[in-house]
């Protein structure tokens, strides 16, 4: 008589779970998909997690137990690759890590496969590098050729250790391709596009939507400095405070802030607004999505992930100069192409590209795609 199938053990691991952002919004997905996994990162703050999540069972490498790891545990990033390298996964049929900062390192047993989902190698120590370190304070931009140098090193190294690579976008799939010297398939994140609609032409505004946090790398400066010399008129929302005080000192009359709003508020004013304005380079990059998914365009700078979900001339208008001056004429460009009164179906149809069940359905081919072990009942 056969023996009866078991379930599979899987393990997902994260690079740290201190927030609910994009990356632990896909570890949900992955949690969705295989609700027994156990969960293995470096640092937990459980009151900053999703219900989804704290149902799991979630285990920690010795990172947690440093001395207020929560709240610096970046600071202890260099002792992350030993600390992944200690943990034990003898018994598991499927490992699959989420990467972004270090999670890949695992070290698994020989018949276990091992698929990595890349959201971005580690900006920090590869494209980036030299932006953090500049920014970095004194002692920090000291250390930091040292760290960065042999953090490179295990990056690659580990980077053999997978059996398959994931990325979220072409222009990720790109950067691991130049740095880890790997191929990978591109499975986009999901987006909860059901939580987003359009409403009838006579509700919107005459004003474009800046969204996000006010981070330089998405050259809200751009934006602020574009509708000023324009004189159009655009709702910023995003934080923190700081940042908004600064943006202020160089914003015209036209330019509202809003700070950080609630769900419902945003949602609002996405599906109001006449497009979206989207200046900055993102691995991916949720927002666009989600402006899709209201009905509205997006205007972006063609770099990175939105070249993935938006189409020039079709769901929105991509340029190729990052000033001021270039949005400015993709803007022009924009308001004569038709489309802020083009047919939200165009918009939205393009958004539902990005479902969480169109995800789980390429990441179950992934999944189905490695030498799986016998016994288990992979569905």
């Amino acid at each position: 008589m056969a023996a009866a199938s078991r379930a599979p053990r899987v393990l997902l691991v994260h690079y740290w779970l201190v927030g609910m952002r994009g990356g632990e919004k896909v570890l949900e997905a992955l949690c969705r998909m295989f609700p027994e996994a156990d969960i293995l990162t470096h640092v937990v703050d459980r009151e900053h997690l999703s219900p989804l999540l704290k149902q799991h069972r979630i285990l920690t490498t010795s990172i947690n137990r440093l001395p207020w790891s929560k709240r610096l545990y970046q600071t202890y990033l260099p002792f992350m690759p030993q600390a992944l390298e200690a943990c034990d996964l003898t018994g598991y049929d499927l490992v699959i890590s989420s990467e972004s900062g270090p999670a890949k390192g695992v070290i698994v047993p020989p018949d276990t496969p091992h698929i990595c989902y890349c959201h971005s190698p580690m900006r920090y120590i590869w494209d980036q590098y030299h932006a953090y370190k500049s920014s970095a304070g004194l002692l920090a931009g000291i250390a930091m050729p040292y760290i960065a140098h042999r953090l490179r090193q295990w990056d690659v190294t580990s980077a053999a250790r997978v059996d398959h690579f994931v990325a979220n976008s072409n222009h990720v799939a790109n950067r691991v391709r130049k740095y880890w010297r790997r191929d990978a398939s591109v499975i986009h994140p999901p987006v909860d596009i059901a939580a987003f609609s359009p409403v009838e032409p006579q509700e919107r505004g005459d004003y474009y939507l800046w969204l996000g946090e006010l981070a330089p790398y998405k050259r809200p400066d751009v934006a602020i400095d574009a509708f000023r010399q324009s004189g159009r008129k655009l709702k910023v929302i995003g934080g923190p405070g700081k940042a908004i005080s600064h943006l202020q000192k160089s914003a015209g009359p036209m330019i509202e802030f809003l700070g950080k709003t609630d769900f419902d508020t945003l949602r609002h004013h996405l599906a109001r607004c006449k497009a979206l304005i989207f200046p900055g380079e993102e691995d991916f990059g949720i927002v666009p999505v989600e402006a899709l998914a209201s009905g509205r365009p997006v205007i972006g700078f063609n770099r990175g992930g939105v070249r993935d979900t938006v189409t020039d001339g079709q769901t929105g208008i991509l340029y190729d100069d990052p000033s001021a001056a270039g949005l400015n004429a993709a803007i022009d460009r924009f308001e004569t192409s038709g489309l802020d009164i083009c047919d939200t179906a165009v918009f939205t149809d393009a958004a539902a590209n990005f479902s969480e069940a169109r995800f789980i359905e390429e990441m179950w081919s992934a999944v189905r795609s490695q030498s799986l072990p016998h016994g288990a009942d992979w569905q």
